[in-house]
């Protein structure tokens, strides 16, 4: 008998089990279209996961909310509605988005429609190109535009969103394609960006001492202390890192984010691909919710120590895949690098 295998992590198949198209706990996914309320609600087995959401009050597309397979929220509700106890803070940060704060110089992530926003930049939902329902996974085919301030075409975004279902996993691929318009585009290197979860308070890290954090034009926001009762979130990224304090600014393939809502442990995930043009990411997720992958703020991160301003020439595509995963009850880290290999198998 050869005892040098390492031991098979039986639970951790079965989540993989259960993320595979087919698999026999595979739930019903559709895609529900509501053009009048401007979203595309996404069910699962008859009940509400997220909306693609495209409403006029927000300067981008959103996916809001996001809940578990037990129907719990995770992700903060506010501007869109109050929730006691919640966070006010960054109006910006709206449940699940995708979006930059430095494109040839024009902000695009701060803006929420308030004092300064006429020089902020606006992603303009399109078009729905396809709906696909299914068994275990549905997708949604959209198309965006990224518009500066006067009002010209800087990036087409083309993205295929892809829902999957099954036991206890959600978890949601975005495949995003940017093609640069008719003049060069480019990521001026910012903290301020780039797929983005704004997290419900249970998930924050606790925090005894009011902070202060600045935008990109170095505008402050102050984030107030607040009750500490029932608020547990812990990060862990694929290297090892913990907390905010050694993970913020690093670089990794994945990065977790632990907590308990509502009576149930709660794991959400982003998962970064190797094809992606700047892999692995950096991280730009804090204590009080703010949970981000971002590919191009490399002198931020780095204090200097490396400029990267990743730039695209006219016509010219950069596609980029990640992976959310929301997950109901605990994972090791294990456990996540076994989902992480599922979703290179699933995504190529």
């Amino acid at each position: 008998m050869n005892n040098s295998k390492s031991p098979v992590r039986l639970p951790a198949l079965l989540m993989l089990l259960m993320l595979v198209a087919g698999a026999v706990s595979a739930q019903n996914v559709t895609i529900v279209e509501q053009k009048e309320k401007q979203q595309l609600d996404v069910m699962i087995d008859g009940q509400p996961f997220t909306s693609y959401c495209y409403w006029d009050s927000q300067k981008k597309p959103i996916l809001y909310p996001l809940r578990t397979s037990k129907g719990t929220v995770v992700t903060r509700s506010y501007p869109v509605a109050n929730v006691a106890g919640e966070r006010t803070d960054h109006p910006h940060h709206v449940s699940v988005w995708f979006n930059y704060g430095n494109i040839n110089g024009v902000d695009f992530w701060n803006n929420s429609g308030g004092r300064g926003s006429e020089k902020m930049g606006t992603i303009h939902h399109k078009a729905v190109k396809a709906v696909k329902n299914g068994r275990g996974r549905a997708s949604l085919d959209v198309t965006m535009d990224w518009i500066m301030p006067d009002g010209s075409k800087v990036l087409q975004q083309d993205e295929t969103i892809i829902f999957r279902a099954s036991g206890s996993v959600r978890a949601i691929d975005r495949i995003i394609t940017l093609t640069a318009q008719e003049k060069k585009v480019v990521f001026g290197d910012s903290k301020e960006g780039a797929l983005g979860i704004r997290v419900a308070r249970q998930l924050e890290e606790p925090s005894k001492e009011p902070l202060i954090f600045t935008d990109a034009s170095g505008n402050p926001t102050s984030v107030a202390v607040l009750d500490n009762a029932g608020v547990d979130g812990v990060y862990l990224s694929s290297e090892g890192n913990v907390s905010e304090k050694n993970s913020w600014g690093k670089k990794a393939k994945w990065m977790t984010l632990s907590g308990n809502v509502k009576a149930e442990d709660v794991v959400l995930a982003i998962f970064d691909h190797p094809k992606n043009p700047l892999y692995p990411t950096y991280w730009h997720n804090r204590g009080y919710g703010l949970f981000a992958a971002n590919p191009f703020g490399a002198k931020e991160f780095t204090r200097g120590a490396t400029v990267l301003n990743y730039t695209l020439e006219p016509g010219q595509k950069a596609t980029f895949r990640f992976r959310i995963i929301v997950n109901s009850g605990k994972l090791t880290k294990e456990q996540t690098e076994d989902l992480y290999q599922q979703f290179l198998r699933d995504i190529k």
